[in-house]
């Protein structure tokens, strides 16, 4: 699962309601988009929503762009223990010079987790494993101020799914 589109911050009109969406546009010559910018992304389109019902929309919104995960990937393997909702993450290794690198899909019987799978996805996919342990997934989490407008059960989720993809970095080093 590459991403394969350069991402821009826009407004749009929702349900009546003015909010920025992350929106991929295909350009020329596609180039995917770093970490980085992916996540830099969803902090510039965090920042231009002042109320928590529209970041609300806007988690939905991203939850929404999640590439579909096929039915075989809906394992009892892939399931991630520890969420309240049911949540699925299919890990993905290939091999290249600089060693392994983990691609994501994801997906939740619950709108608001699948932009948390998103977010999460923002973090981590196309990532080396050697980076994964590297990488401050609360503090992001944290600064995108979800640790204190989440439940905590969602919070917990959040936690399972960093653990998850932690524990698959370790084991595709290992191998």
């Amino acid at each position: 699962m590459g991403l394969a589109y350069r991402g821009s911050s826009r407004q749009v009109k929702m349900q009546g309601v003015p909010k920025a969406v992350h929106r991929a546009k295909m350009e020329h010559e596609p180039k995917p988009m770093t970490s980085t910018e992916r996540l830099d992304s969803i902090r510039a389109d965090f920042e231009m929503l002042d109320e928590w019902e529209d970041r609300y929309r806007y988690l939905i919104e991203l939850g929404k762009d999640l590439a579909p995960l096929e039915e075989g990937e809906r394992t009892d393997a892939n399931k991630v223990r520890g969420c309240a909702s049911q949540v699925w993450l299919a890990t993905h290794v290939e091999q290249d010079e600089d060693g392994p690198r983990l691609r994501f899909k994801g997906d939740s019987d619950a709108h608001i987790v699948k932009g948390l799978i998103a977010i999460v996805f923002a973090m981590f996919d196309g990532q080396q494993a050697k980076d994964i342990p590297g990488i401050d997934a609360h503090a992001i989490f944290a600064a995108l101020g979800l640790a204190q407008h989440l439940t905590p059960q969602r919070s917990n989720g959040f936690a399972a799914m960093v653990a998850r993809i932690r524990a698959d970095a370790e084991a595709a080093r290992q191998a």
